[in-house]
């Protein structure tokens, strides 16, 4: 029975089978778990089992291959939440039907701990990111502060002492006209 593979999808923020799935374990044919499903309408509540939307096929075909969409020509499926799973079974009434509840349980419980191990890896991991980004920050603290240490040493422009050229455009013409008028 470990052989077996459950395909378990993710619709309206919960893990569900499909009925064509459930009833292939149940070793049933799809019409008749549905037809128990109809007949025992006050054991299955909206969040154990719920016809699929439009939409929601869509999305369930684009995310799984091995699902193809002509297989429901003028019907949607249904899909059965863990607890609705179960409920199936005590509707069956057959021994696989028991033996194949069982074995779905431990693949939703299977399931539950996967997705909480994904869960405590993304905590650590945005852990990790902040850590990161603290030292970041700290980093270009540290490199801002080091670049002035880091350019070359400009010695400021000091001011001449002693001889040396004046840079005087106009003086030369004044000069030449106060030679002129010595003279």
């Amino acid at each position: 029975m470990e052989d077996l593979k459950i395909s378990l999808l993710w619709v309206r923020d919960q893990p569900v089978i499909l009925d064509y799935h459930l009833a292939a374990l149940y070793e049933v044919k799809t019409k008749r778990l549905n037809e128990q499903v109809r007949r025992n309408r006050f054991r299955f509540p909206e969040d154990f089992v719920f016809r699929l939307t439009p939409i929601e096929w869509e999305k369930v075909v684009a995310n799984c291959d091995h699902l193809c969409k002509p297989f429901y020509a003028n019907i949607l499926p249904i899909a059965f939440s863990e607890q609705g799973a179960l409920m199936a079974s005590t509707v069956l009434h057959s021994s696989k039907a028991i033996q194949m509840s069982i074995y779905i349980v431990r693949a939703f419980v299977k399931m539950r701990i996967e997705m909480s191990a994904n869960e405590i890896i993304l905590r650590r991991l945005a852990e990790i990111d902040r850590t990161l980004l603290m030292h970041d920050d700290g980093l270009r603290d540290l490199y801002e502060k080091l670049m002035p240490l880091l350019e070359p040493n400009r010695e400021p422009e000091r001011r001449k002492i002693g001889f040396g050229e004046i840079e005087c455009e106009d003086l030369g013409a004044d000069r030449d006209q106060g030679f002129k008028a010595m003279a």
